[in-house]
């Protein structure tokens, strides 16, 4: 069977209709996305390991399609919650107590309270709790793997 070019055109706009009745909904509405929500500091689930306590705040894929993980993590002094290593996703560490060293490609760079740290994909990263009292930070993981 074929298709004029007329007939085509008039083929395109009923094809394209599914996603963008999908677009149109609000972001709640669609399948998979993360909703809007508050993560009150107390209700966080803690996870406990050698090297850190963990708590995880979300982790999903956004509405314009990347995927996201936050989570707190907070060292001992010397601590460190793993050794350098690398991945797909950035990750941006916002420190909020403690000082801690964040080495990326070999550069070591000393952070403490309200500091932002970055790490673009795949470069070699690792942190580490300098200080004499336990860290603090937030990681925000966005890209592949994320999630």
């Amino acid at each position: 069977m074929s298709l004029t070019r007329r007939e085509m055109c008039l083929l395109v706009p009923s094809a394209l209709l599914p996603s963008l009745v999908t677009m149109a909904k609000p972001q709640s509405e669609r399948s998979g996305d993360l909703p809007s929500a508050m993560f009150p500091f107390d209700k966080l689930p803690l996870h406990l390991s050698n090297t850190a306590a963990i708590r995880a705040v979300l982790k999903g894929k956004l509405a314009t399609g990347e995927s996201v993980e936050v989570h707190e993590t907070t060292l001992p002094p010397g601590g460190a919650p793993h050794p350098p290593h690398h991945h797909p996703h950035s990750e941006m560490w916002l420190i909020r107590q403690g000082t801690v060293e964040i080495t990326v490609n070999n550069t070591t760079t000393r952070l403490g309270p309200g500091s932002v740290g970055f790490v673009a994909s795949n470069e070699e990263h690792v942190i580490k709790n300098v200080g004499l009292t336990p860290a603090t930070y937030f990681v925000v993981a966005i890209g592949p793997g994320a999630s």
